[in-house]
């Protein structure tokens, strides 16, 4: 079953909402336990970096996560869920994140408007599994302040422009992260989740 992680934020009902159209039986739980059974797990996120790392640790799951993606789980990082996979956040103050992936979350450089909010192309930079059936220069919906800047330039599966180029996916191994909200994407965003089940054996493929 797939087991989106409830750590006290919006959207989760969406998210799920968007898994269930699909047919993916889906499940949104806070419970260590129920995390590590997870056949796939989703980490959504909106809000502020600081708040939603504070709430992982209250709710002892820092340890649990990371034992997931440690053991091969696949895993899908959403908005906010992209950018607490990474080692520092500059979010209002300077957070440590769940370390994951090398590198700091920035904020958007002066002159610019934040947030990026709207739809945007999404600039596939290496095939993954997300991409299939995706024409690259898709357009995907973003609300964010702050954007991933990996240190790994290798980790990086898609640039978006928004006065630079910044990275809006990310994947390594059996971990996947996307800055934009697929349960906003409309019909990007549907493949996007699809793939996502399909690569994680909760759909069957489609040939």
């Amino acid at each position: 079953m797939l087991t989106i992680i409830d750590y006290g934020v919006g959207n989760l009902r969406n998210v799920f909402m968007a898994f269930r159209r699909l047919g993916v039986e889906a499940r949104v739980t806070s419970e260590a336990a129920e995390i590590r059974r997870a056949k796939a797990l989703v980490l959504p996120g909106v809000g502020a970096f600081g708040d939603s790392i504070g709430n992982i640790r209250a709710l002892g799951l820092e340890e649990t996560i990371l034992a997931a993606i440690g053991d091969g789980v696949p895993f899908l990082g959403i908005c906010v869920g992209l950018q607490l996979l990474f080692e520092v956040s500059e979010e209002m103050g300077e957070h440590r994140g769940l370390g994951m992936l090398a590198g700091r979350v920035r904020r958007f450089p002066a002159g610019l408007t934040v947030p990026h909010m709207g739809w945007n192309q999404i600039h596939q930079t290496r095939p993954i599994p997300l991409w299939r059936g995706l024409p690259d220069g898709s357009y995907a919906y973003f609300v964010h302040s702050y954007y991933a800047d990996p240190q790994d330039p290798s980790v990086v599966a898609a640039t978006t422009d928004y006065g630079i180029d910044y990275a809006s996916a990310v994947a390594k191994g059996n971990l996947y992260a996307i800055q934009f909200h697929p349960e906003k994407s409309q019909d990007v965003g549907e493949r996007i989740l699809r793939n996502f089940a399909i690569e994680a054996g909760l759909l069957e493929s489609e040939q």
